[in-house]
């Protein structure tokens, strides 16, 4: 069974925040929040834990997952971006963004899309989340809490725990969150591209 660990939003617990840093790294698979919406979450080097999330989202083979790091210094170890591309998103980070990149040879090949070979990443803006990334020290692989029967994520935390405490190590309570997904926005090209609109505002490319 799962442990549910209730997190102060602004302050969080640093003995919590180590614990669950100390699961993350022995193969655990967490559920924390973010600024757009809650998100399961694991080691980036842990295969069986990916596949975990993978059987809990029920995903297809070419679902991209998420680099979620505390900035975008570790953006060239994993992604390939040009000039103008980094621009826009230092411009839009932290926030509720997904930015599709080349991925680099340090991103496992099961995390890539099987065919583009691409990789998403993002910087929440949500303090829980980076007290989380600053004390793992590298990015978590991340996905939206999105389980095949639901619409939208599910905002409490509660209802989170009781549908996955058998499923997943933790679940971090940072009170309740929204339903919006992130924005994501293709950056392989040289105009940006809206893949999915989320929480994050587009007016910028010029959508309506």
């Amino acid at each position: 069974m799962s442990q549910f660990l209730s997190l102060h939003p602004k302050n969080p617990q640093a003995r919590l925040i180590n614990q669950t840093v100390d699961i993350i790294r022995e193969g655990g698979v967490i559920v924390y929040p973010t600024d757009s919406c809650y998100a399961l979450g694991c080691h980036l080097g842990d295969k069986d834990a990916i596949e975990r999330i993978r059987r809990i989202r029920q995903m297809a083979g070419d679902h991209n997952f998420t680099l979620v790091c505390r900035d975008l210094s570790e953006l060239a170890t994993y992604a390939k971006v040009d000039n103008v591309a980094f621009r826009l998103m230092k411009s839009l980070t932290p926030g509720a963004y997904t930015f599709i990149l080349k991925a680099t040879h340090e991103v496992p090949r099961r995390l890539q899309h099987p065919k583009r070979k691409t990789i998403g990443l993002r910087v929440p803006d949500n303090v829980i989340a980076q007290t989380l990334l600053e004390a793992l020290g590298e990015p978590l692989i991340s996905t939206s809490f999105l389980l095949p029967h639901q619409e939208h994520p599910e905002t409490d935390p509660e209802n989170i725990y009781q549908s996955v405490e058998k499923l997943v190590d933790v679940v971090l309570d940072g009170g309740p969150c929204g339903i919006e997904q992130t924005t994501v926005i293709d950056l392989l090209e040289d105009v940006p591209q809206v893949l999915r609109y989320g929480k994050g505002i587009v007016d910028f490319l010029g959508a309506s």
